[in-house]
């Protein structure tokens, strides 16, 4: 409601002013307020359980409406601002070659809108940057938008930091045209936010699409369930492990398991239970773990590739 009150405003102001970086910010905002409710419609659809045609759940479909989020910020975002920004050189050069006037009319309005939308957006970036970092602790900021399952605040951060960076690049734009009564500012400045939403949509749907395409657990998860196999009874060995986020709270884990040769069948399924009951009560998250019991053969292991 606050971006679609914002993309107003700019609107408005872009009437009044003709300042190609306001354009380019209204339509950035109102793809903005899309999105969130694209995000929204993902997290909606998540939650429907599992059924026959999708037995592992609808979790990737927040995932799937992340990746169109991408989609609309390089597209309706980066891609219109840098048009917008070349039909209005096109416009100031057609203007001076005719001898008319080229100055911006009310640019006062806005910067006024500027500088209340980046009040907004900052207050928004600020309580998305607290989230991010009570989420990630001591990890580095790019390590955990590289490690998050949770496309949802990712977006959301990326977004805002976008239109953050954004309003300050108008702004800056604008108070230079004001500044230096040169109107090509606004034109390198609205090309300055192209680039930028194109850029934050790339790393976007690089996220997106290593999750989309089956992305495993972090090597941390990894590690907890590598230990607790190896620890359990009966364990001689962990031949092999695959995992695969379904979804922010949801994880696939397949293991192959070398059991004592010692152990009938009965033993083995007893045991196969209750490791299956410890991975849970570490990791929640492990809700669909499939162990399959196997012996390691040397002879096997050479001819067949090593992840086997």
């Amino acid at each position: 409601g606050a971006n679609f009150g914002i993309a107003l405003a700019k609107f408005i102001a872009f009437f009044l002013t003709a300042s190609a970086s306001l354009l380019a910010e209204a339509i950035h905002s109102l793809a903005d307020t899309g999105n969130q409710l694209l995000l929204l419609l993902g997290m909606s659809r998540a939650d429907k359980p599992p059924d026959d045609r999708h037995p592992f759940g609808y979790k990737m479909e927040s995932y799937f409406w992340s990746f169109i989020v991408a989609v609309i910020l390089f597209s309706l975002g980066g891609l219109f601002a840098i048009y917008e920004g070349l039909h209005k050189l096109h416009e100031l050069d057609a203007a001076r070659a005719a001898g008319e006037s080229t100055a911006m009319e009310h640019p006062l309005v806005g910067i006024g809108v500027l500088l209340v939308s980046i009040v907004l957006e900052g207050w928004s970036w600020i309580a998305a940057t607290r989230l991010v970092n009570r989420l990630r602790g001591q990890q580095g900021l790019f390590s955990f938008i590289e490690g998050s399952k949770s496309t949802e605040i990712i977006v959301v951060w990326m977004e805002d930091t976008g239109a953050l960076i954004g309003l300050l690049l108008a702004l800056a734009g604008l108070g230079l045209v004001l500044a230096t009564d040169n109107p090509f500012w606004d034109v390198y400045a609205t090309f300055a936010i192209g680039g930028l939403l194109i850029v934050i949509a790339f790393f976007v749907a690089r996220e997106t699409k290593s999750l989309l395409i089956g992305e495993g657990a972090t090597e941390a998860v990894q590690e907890q369930i590598r230990v607790l196999v190896e620890k359990a009874e009966g364990v001689v060995e962990l031949m092999n492990m695959r995992t695969m986020q379904l979804g922010e709270d949801e994880l696939l884990v397949t293991l192959k398991v070398h059991w004592d040769s010692g152990l009938t069948i009965d033993e083995v399924a007893r045991l196969t239970n209750a490791l299956e009951t410890s991975v849970r009560a570490v990791i929640p998250s492990a809700r669909y773990l499939f162990v399959e019991p196997d012996v390691f053969d040397p002879d096997k292991t050479k001819a067949a590739p090593k992840d086997d």
